[in-house]
């Protein structure tokens, strides 16, 4: 008899037990407001077996409407990113609540129906951000760089494009400031545009309008002999298997290395700073030449036949050897050390996505983070990286993207085509540049010449 009680007593218990066990939960994640389409996180856990069942639901105005469904054993844990359409589930602008219904597939003697277990206020925005331009550089041309100044109403976030480029704006009082570069191989009619979001994700854009100059640039043919081979490939690529030919080492570094180079350049425009760093007209290196042009194509030929073709970004200038190299503006350093092809590196930020890149250095004098002013030394020049003697590889850098130094080497034109929509927005332009747009200061830059050495 006792046993029997104790049967009884613990069959109850133990489906008391059953049935008591809570039912999922689910813990949501709502953003500010929902536009057109939007994505909300939720996640539905189960307390003991799996969640069997999951259901989303948008209420407005009395009207509900299932936005996603799950049957099935879905597992202890759910994470679901859903996917709202405004237009599909007929909602407004206004306010809404989502809920969350579920339930699990643990065995309970009553059995367990849906049940809603999470229950969150939306807000629905449907109107996307107002752009506006307000002042740009007018003429542009591949390898240059230009300004867009605009206002984008109610926008969490903007940029301005090239193509499928971005470039980051920055913000000047209630507008904003872009610089953008037209890169060297820019096809004509790309889009330049401003696109702009809302914290409900709706997007808008906006056209740029400007008149794209021509520039053309040189072309060269590079032979590779094997003193060279013999000396940088071991160099770059230590790793290489002993049994893979020189040139081939040459061309797994003149182009994997060299895109990994283009890569970091992306990465470290990340770093810039959100105002400008810079005074006045960046400066030429005293003393030196420029051997190799920007965006110079260049066939490399080896015994006698084409092997390889690449760009050279930059200039070349040389002087004499392990020359003093200077800071061609104010800025921070935001990279110092090995760069693939360009070997030793200083990159240099001036702020707004403008950088100066320095390359071959024989030493390095800066760390990252050192504030340096204009023509400060950053390291003596060298030949590290994929370069054939002693010099400098110049670079400027709109964003990662590599441009003309010559424009920024210009008092005349940082005065109409950099400070001009500056002004013409009434923001605080560059310092240092006269209304004459000269620089009394310094002498005009080295136009290119013949080149003795320069980098590969």
């Amino acid at each position: 008899m006792l046993l029997l009680v104790l049967l009884v007593v613990g069959a109850v218990a133990y489906l008391g037990w059953r049935q008591s066990v809570p039912g999922v939960r689910a813990t949501v994640t709502p953003p500010r407001a929902i536009g057109h389409t939007s994505t909300v996180p939720f996640v539905v856990q189960a307390t003991r077996g799996q969640v069997a069942r999951v259901e989303a639901r948008v209420i407005q105005n009395d009207k509900s409407s299932v936005a996603l469904t799950q049957d099935g054993a879905l597992g202890p844990r759910v994470e679901i990113p859903l996917a709202i359409d405004a237009a599909a589930l007929g909602l407004r602008e206004g306010a809404a609540t989502l809920e969350i219904w579920g339930r699990d597939d643990f065995w309970r003697p009553l059995r367990q129906r849906d049940r809603m277990v999470a229950s969150v206020p939306l807000t629905v925005d449907l109107t996307p951000p107002r752009i506006e331009v307000v002042a740009s550089t007018q003429y542009l041309a591949p390898g240059g760089v230009g300004v867009v100044v605009f206002r984008a109403t109610d926008a969490s976030r903007a940029d301005v494009s090239v193509g499928a480029v971005p470039f980051p704006s920055f913000a000047a009082g209630a507008q904003r400031v872009a610089l953008i570069a037209l890169p060297y191989d820019y096809t004509a009619g790309t889009p330049i545009k401003i696109s702009a979001q809302d914290e409900a994700g709706n997007l808008a854009s906006r056209g740029v309008v400007a008149e794209i100059l021509p520039r053309r640039f040189r072309r060269d043919r590079i032979e590779v002999r094997d003193a060279f081979l013999e000396l940088k490939v071991p160099e770059l690529l230590p790793q290489r298997p002993p049994s893979q030919p020189l040139i081939d080492g040459f061309l797994v570094i003149n182009r994997d290395l060299r895109r990994q180079a283009e890569e970091a350049k992306r990465r470290i425009a990340a770093k810039t700073a959100d105002k400008p760093l810079w005074e006045g007209p960046f400066v030429q290196p005293r003393n030196t030449k420029v051997f190799s042009n920007f965006a110079e194509t260049r066939t490399y030929v080896y015994g006698g036949r084409e092997i390889d073709t690449q760009v050279h970004l930059g200039f070349d200038l040389a002087s004499t050897k392990q020359a003093p190299v200077p800071a061609a503006n104010k800025g921070t350093v935001v990279f110092a050390g090995p760069l693939t092809i360009y070997g030793n590196a200083v990159v240099l930020d001036h702020g707004w996505g403008l950088m100066t890149l320095y390359g071959h250095l024989s030493t390095i004098g800066v760390k990252v983070g050192d504030t340096v002013d204009k023509e400060g030394e950053l390291g003596r020049s060298g030949d590290t990286g994929l370069a054939v003697g002693d010099h400098l590889h110049y670079e400027v850098l709109v964003n990662g993207i590599s441009v003309t130094p010559v424009e920024f080497w210009d008092a005349k034109w940082i005065r109409d085509r950099f400070n001009g929509p500056l002004k013409a927005a009434g923001l605080t332009v560059i310092a240092g540049v006269g209304e004459s747009g000269g620089d009394a200061t310094r002498p005009a830059p080295a136009r290119p010449r013949a080149r003795a050495r320069r980098g590969r």
